[in-house]
């Protein structure tokens, strides 16, 4: 969340999606109240170091990392709130004052704090006493968060262990210090909400750990009508020039997605400073992560991508909450799959709730300046990102887009490369920690063609390891 988005929220004051509390030193007695509220209602930020009246009164520079680790080691402590909860907490400096700002995402889970459950309306943080007024809370869960359905009737020895710590092993990656990647396999599970008990008493594995986890024969059995597509329509409006179908789980449905984006789509040379960023991957990925972190499952029709001559279009079955068309200026977002969203941005896959709309808003521009974008919030989520002449920018996605720029960039062509050597070196541009392994099943060969077309890459200088196992890939600037 950034400073204009700050500025907005503290004008705005406090609401049903906001709440400040005057911190300087020490956490504020409320302040899991507040969080649970937030939770078992639509979510919320809370700005701690900022009064009611919305004066930033800043917390004590010396303080500011302590109650941040407080706040992160009581949110997965089940004695303050049970089920815990992975928060984003970070802090930022407003008008010369240190504040600590906590996301806090709505859960598809029923929380409780100090064994109480808090709601959130306009005035605040209330308890939720009656058993009526707690089954609605229940109820509208359970209603709206189909990824929370349990089924009985699957086993831990269904769920592929691969998939499972191909997970951990990201979590670990992009988060050394959620320990989540230490846990056992059925912990693991637990803690991110994916067996639970619903509300007859029944326990079993989620829809979510299915999807995440389930083999592609078990993902059938359960919802045959599930699937995603990719089509690209550029010559062969009516039918398609190229077609995907996967009906796979979401981590292999992810990356098979992102592999049809960088197969099609250009990735036109940005640099940062002196960094090379990929303009493609930070708009696209985000809005991959949205069709598969956002859709109805039980919808059986399919999310799809389909890129035409003209634009881009991401379609996914849908829970609407803002019915049309999003101002991306005046949009607060939330998580139509707060478990499967959660797994995601914990694994890296998304910088945060509601980043696809920013990241489309802040580098489409750079992308290509003509370009325009389009969300709208229905019975379908559909996103429409217009590009002219889009198909003569495509073919040539990993041969041109690395030839011209990346090639300009390092001092001299790199047209003597074989075009699998550019595949390998378009996914490190994409992804600098990207296994061999990960290589290999994006472009589809062994492990060890992959390590050879490594060596070849790094004989000619274009490349360089850092940091040996856990480290990361260098493009190396040659000079002219």
């Amino acid at each position: 969340m950034r400073h204009a988005q700050i500025k907005h929220i503290i004008r705005q004051g406090e609401n049903i999606h906001a709440e400040f509390k005057k911190s300087r030193s020490k956490l504020p007695k409320d302040l899991f109240e507040t969080i649970c509220a937030f939770l078992n209602t639509d979510g919320g930020i809370i700005l701690l170091g900022v009064s009611d009246d919305g004066e930033i009164i800043g917390i004590e520079p010396e303080r500011v990392e302590q109650m941040k680790k407080d706040i992160a080691n009581l949110s997965n402590n089940p004695q303050k709130l049970q089920p815990g909860y992975f928060l984003k907490i970070r802090d930022l400096e407003m008008d010369g004052k240190k504040i600590i700002v906590i996301e806090v995402p709505v859960s598809a889970q029923v929380h409780k704090t100090n064994g109480k459950i808090f709601v959130r309306n306009q005035d605040g943080d209330f308890i939720a006493e009656h058993p009526v007024e707690i089954a609605r809370i229940v109820n509208r869960k359970q209603n709206y968060y189909s990824e929370q359905i349990i089924f009985p009737q699957v086993k831990l020895n269904e769920l592929n262990p691969v998939l499972i710590d191909r997970t951990k092993k990201l979590i670990r990656l992009n988060r050394p210090d959620n320990h989540l990647w230490q846990l056992d396999d059925m912990d693991f599970l637990l803690k991110n909400g994916l067996y639970r008990k619903d509300e007859n008493g029944k326990s079993g594995f989620s829809l979510a750990a299915v999807l995440f986890f389930g083999t592609d024969e078990l993902i059938q059995s359960l919802l045959p009508a599930y699937k995603f597509e990719a089509l690209l329509r550029i010559e062969n409006i009516d039918r398609y020039d190229d077609r995907l179908t996967i009906r796979t789980n979401l981590l292999d449905a992810y990356d098979q997605l992102m592999a049809f984006i960088n197969k099609h789509l250009k990735d036109p040379f940005y640099l940062v400073g002196t960094q090379r960023i990929s303009l493609r991957s930070k708009i696209f990925r985000e809005l991959v992560a949205n069709i598969i972190a956002h859709r109805e499952y039980l919808n059986p029709a399919p999310a799809t991508i389909t890129i035409l001559p003209d634009k881009i279009q991401f379609k996914n079955p849908n829970n609407p909450k803002v019915f049309g068309k999003i101002d991306p200026e005046h949009f607060s977002p939330f998580a139509k799959n707060p478990l499967i969203s959660k797994l995601m941005l914990q694994m890296g896959l998304v910088e945060e709730v509601g980043s696809g709309i920013y990241n489309v808003k802040k580098y489409l521009p750079l992308y290509d300046p003509n370009a325009t974008y389009e969300f709208i919030d229905d019975e379908f989520f559909i996103t429409t990102i217009h590009i002219e002449a889009i198909g003569g920018a495509i073919g040539g996605a990993i041969g041109g887009a690395i030839s011209g720029s990346i090639g300009d960039s390092m001092g001299g062509p790199i047209n003597d490369l074989t075009d699998r050597q550019k595949e390998i070196l378009e996914l490190i541009i994409e992804n600098n920690k990207i296994s061999y392994r990960a290589i290999a099943q994006r472009v589809g060969i062994n492990a060890s063609a992959v390590l050879k077309h490594l060596k070849t890459l790094k004989e000619k200088g274009i490349i360089a390891r850092v940091g040996g196992t856990r480290g990361y890939w260098k493009i190396l600037k040659q000079k002219k």
